[in-house]
């Protein structure tokens, strides 16, 4: 069974109790619970991380060979904007990836309007809620299969 590793970025671990205007009132557990049901359908194995730390995300990412997932869905959050380090990491891996955000970025701030590591990704899902998590994972399951 292929697997697929899933990347929360930071502050998504406050997800349901944090600007539930922008993000929505669903939480990571919740979200998660729901990815792994339809990962199943899906008959993928999903292999699950959030970390608030740039670095750990960066070091789970390099060992993706090591758990031999064949793809990445990841939502960077913040780090979107700012991590040359995470960027760096999905291009050296040679796995697709998809990017995901809960809330359009291009809708919102300014400074939010440029991702770092979405030229390294397939693709880049955004603004479709909690919906933005599914779509990506049918993605790269259709990427890998």
């Amino acid at each position: 069974m292929k697997k697929i590793l899933v990347i929360h970025g930071p502050n998504l671990n406050l997800l349901g109790q944090r600007e539930e205007n922008v993000y929505g009132d669903t939480s990571l557990d919740q979200i998660n619970e729901q990815l792994t049901r339809q990962a199943a359908d899906l008959q993928v194995e999903l292999d699950i991380f959030q970390s608030n730390h740039e670095g750990e995300i960066v070091d789970k990412i390099g060992s993706v060979s090591h758990s031999g997932a064949s793809g990445i869905l990841i939502n960077p959050a913040a780090y979107t904007h700012t991590s040359v380090a995470i960027r760096d990491a999905i291009a050296a891996v040679k796995i697709p990836a998809v990017e995901v955000h809960l809330s359009n970025i291009y809708a919102r701030e300014e400074f939010r309007h440029t991702s770092l590591s979405a030229p390294v990704c397939h693709g880049q899902i955004s603004g479709f809620g909690v919906n933005s998590y599914y779509l990506g994972l049918t993605a790269i399951v259709k990427l890998i299969s």
